[in-house]
This record gives C-alpha cells, structure tokens and sequence, in this order.
C-alpha cells in the first residue's frame, strides 16, 4: 500500500499534516482518509469482481458453444457406431514392410514350423 512513500516521508506529510490541520482536526481528517481508502478500495475490489465474473460468463459460453458443436457434429454417435462395426480383414497385398534382419522375426499369425534336432528321432 506505501509503495509509493517511505517511512520517512510519511511521517513528513504527517508532521506537515499536523501543523497545516491543528491537532484537534487531526483525527477527523484521518478518518476521513481512511474512509475513503475504503471505498477506493471496495470499488477497486468491485470492478476486479465484475470482471473476474465477466471473463468466467465469456469461458461458459465457450463451453456452451463447443458442447452444441459437439452435439451437431454427433462425434460420440459416430464415435458408437465405429466401435461396433466389425473388424476388416486385412488385405494380403498390402505392404507389411521389409524383411526382418538377422536376428529378428517375422510376426504372423501362424505358429513356426517344429524343429527337429539330431538327437530326437523324426516323427515321420
């Protein structure tokens, strides 16, 4: 609130105050000054208020319009029917990507072929 005055400066004006008013004024003419801090600050604290309610009515009716947007374009209904359709099959001529490197293997759908070893006899 005193940024405006150091201490020593207002105890200046005070000193000024008290002998341009008289001490007997003194009093009075503080109160008065108080009184109208108070309703310097109320109004200060009205329009913050005001525009505090202002800028809250402006982000509703945003809310508001995205909501009716969302309600013409029907995205969740849309959204619904998407997820109950069923799943394509996929089309083989599609490109899967490149062969996988050494190291690496191919994911399909089907299980690999059994390996035999030297040690087991063939099942043949």
């Amino acid at each position: 609130m005193f940024d405006l005055f150091s201490w020593s400066h207002i105890l200046i004006l005070l000193a000024v105050a008290l002998v341009v008013v008289g001490p007997k004024d003194l009093p009075k003419l503080m109160h008065m000054v108080g009184k109208w801090a108070g309703k310097a600050r109320g109004m200060a604290n009205e329009f913050k208020k005001s525009f505090d309610d202002m800028a809250r009515q402006s982000e509703l009716d945003e809310l508001r319009k995205e909501i009716e947007d969302l309600k013409s374009h029907q995205s969740i209904t849309d959204l619904e029917s998407d997820l109950n359709k069923p799943l394509e099959t996929v089309d083989p001529a599609i490109d899967i990507g490149p062969e996988p490197r050494a190291g690496e293997f191919a994911i399909t759908d089907t299980a690999p072929p059994p390996v035999l070893t030297a040690t087991e006899p063939s099942r043949q």
